[in-house]
């Protein structure tokens, strides 16, 4: 491939990819109406901003930290709050992840490998739901290629400069998505202690030095958090002591892999972590990743990056302590291992939208691992494994289509068949038509993903819980009577109302483009605002209403809140929702 060759491929897969994210965005509405609250707030108040907060009064925090919020919040702040200003930051970094995901490849292992691992993320099905989302996964995924792209760097001659900006990557997405973040550590460290091509205390001492650069970069902002003054600042949402730190080691951290519950909403457990339910993972086990709930999110090429990662290790285990390859492979294939692990067991709170963070290790093992396989196909070894790669490519793709019926079927099924055919050719060695096969492959190989990437993102996705396929997914969103739109809109107090938990309290605060306290945060648990700073607000003259029925319900300040209110103030309805004048 020339360099111009090379040059227009990548610019087809760039714009494809940007099609692909940014085509009629617009459809998901808030998508998330939890982020797309905080993300209104952020375009109203700096602090809300800072924080994270569901409202622009600063009461409560949503439950992760607000890197990605702040890029979606500055973008409302620019545009206007509305779905494309808020969604086109996150297809915005779907679109660069590709472009460093390619980049990062493509430096040991050629072009055509680069090229071939751009597509395979592209064009991952959950991938095409979470960059046209507002959870903050479009961003630790940009993050965490970010920091492998620069891991890369440092490798190539010992840098320690691009060492200490691969840890602040993966520092900045712990400001994204907390521990999650920490999961590529294991792969990276290893990577760089085994193949760094300089001394073994050098080595350490960077580790060192890096891992320095992952706490100064995740940890600016919890010391931010833990150092501004709790009255001037909103109750850090999941957590049960108002702590960011709590709150990344608990809800967010230990309480999701071993399903340890909080008041801050617990860590799942029992039919919703572990159970039938496909929005909460389903069974936990090494099959996990394979089944009803997350195979076609994230598995369609899962086989193969696997087969490849054991044949690549395999093929360079006598090659020099440096070798690029085995370096790669470290680390892909490291990232992809620990996290999928963690995936497949986890006990807590798990969602399919997670395994996002696998793509772009699936996309570069794929890459590497076939192109390796592929030069070296004289050695009947190699090229019985790419066979291998090849054909469990086809069967799986197959499957997974094969559960959606329809024209799914005859598509997997006809992918299978050319699947056999490449994999018969590569297995006989027919080099005459290298061309031919290698194009067989790739058709085979990427149809099914495509297929169901582009039906995913052809269709609008709602809700907290968005999966691939072709069903408009619409969540729980909340509906508002617009007769109680207009009267928050009427308001000039600080808060227009207060609801019980976020799913009442967004929906009113989005329709009406006015702050609503939501009491309890997410779960609706949280014991943010208390009773008596409740009150306090009431007296001040701060909270316009109070909306009966909005929220999950909860012990603690929630309902104690609820009756309050209903002892001391007259109901009026409005529609089917009970309302309370607080001035």
């Amino acid at each position: 491939m020339t360099r111009t060759q090379h040059r227009v491929a990548l610019s087809a897969l760039l714009v494809g990819t940007a099609f692909l994210y940014l085509w009629d965005l617009g459809s998901s509405g808030t998508a998330n109406s939890y982020y797309a609250t905080a993300v209104q707030a952020a375009s109203q108040s700096w602090k809300a901003w800072l924080f994270g907060s569901l409202d622009a009064g600063n009461v409560i925090t949503v439950d992760k930290p607000p890197a990605s919020l702040w890029l979606m919040g500055l973008s409302a702040r620019m545009f206007g709050f509305s779905s494309w200003s808020m969604l086109v930051p996150q297809a915005l970094a779907g679109v660069a992840s590709v472009a460093l995901l390619h980049a990062a490849v493509k430096r040991w292992s050629g072009p055509g490998a680069g090229l071939l691992a751009g597509t395979a993320l592209a064009l991952t099905p959950v991938a095409a739901i979470m960059f046209r989302f507002n959870n903050p996964d479009a961003l630790l995924v940009l993050l965490l290629v970010a920091a492998a792209y620069c891991l890369v760097r440092a490798l190539e001659n010992g840098s320690t400069t691009w060492l200490l900006l691969c840890g602040a990557a993966i520092g900045f997405g712990f400001l994204t998505k907390m521990l999650q973040a920490f999961l590529v550590l294991p792969a990276f460290g290893l990577a760089y202690l085994v193949a760094a091509p300089t001394g073994l205390g050098k080595r350490v001492a960077q580790l060192f030095g890096a891992l320095g650069a992952v706490i100064v970069s995740a940890g600016w902002f919890i010391a931010l958090v833990e150092l501004w003054p709790a009255a001037d600042r909103p109750y850090i949402g999941g957590s049960t002591t108002n702590s960011a730190l709590e709150l990344a080691l608990g809800y967010n951290g230990l309480s999701r892999i071993f399903g340890q519950s909080s008041p801050g909403g617990g860590g799942g457990g029992g039919a919703m972590a572990g159970g039938g339910n496909l929005g909460f993972g389903g069974e936990s086990g090494i099959t996990r990743l394979f089944g009803e709930s997350m195979g076609a999110e994230i598995s369609w090429l899962l086989p193969a990056a696997l087969i490849g990662l054991v044949a690549g290790l395999w093929f360079t285990r006598r090659a020099p302590r440096t070798d690029r390859t085995r370096a790669a492979l470290i680390v892909w294939g490291g990232w992809l291992v620990v996290s999928g692990l963690v995936f497949s067991f986890m006990s807590g709170i798990v969602h399919p939208y997670y395994t996002v963070a696998l793509a772009p290790a699936i996309g570069a093992l794929v890459a590497i691992s076939g192109r390796q396989l592929w030069l070296g196909r004289k050695n009947t070894s190699a090229r019985a494994a790419l066979a291998l790669m090849i054909v469990s490519t086809g069967v799986w793709g197959a499957i997974l289509l094969s559960r959606n019926g329809s024209w799914y079927t005859y598509l997997g099924w006809a992918a299978f068949g050319l699947s056999a055919v490449a994999a018969t050719g590569v297995l006989v060695g027919a080099r005459r038509l290298s061309a031919v096969l290698l194009a067989v492959t790739l058709i085979s190989g990427l149809s099914g993903t495509a297929a169901y990437a582009a039906v995913t993102a052809s269709v609008p996705h709602t809700g907290s819980i968005p999966m691939s396929g072709p069903r408009a997914q619409e969540g729980r969103e909340p509906e508002t009577d617009a007769e109680l739109v207009d009267l928050l809109k009427a308001t000039t107090t600080k808060w227009a109302a207060a609801a019980g938990g976020a799913q009442g309290a967004g929906g009113l605060q989005l329709a009406s483009g006015r702050p609503v306290i939501a009491i309890g945060g997410f779960s609706g648990r949280d014991p943010a605002p208390t009773l008596e700073e409740f009150k306090a607000l009431v007296a001040q003259g701060q909270v316009g209403y109070f909306i009966s029925g909005g929220g999950r319900g909860g012990p603690g300040g929630n309902s104690e809140i609820a009756t309050w209110v209903q002892e001391n103030f007259a109901p009026t309805s409005y529609g089917d929702t009970t309302v309370h004048r607080l001035t």
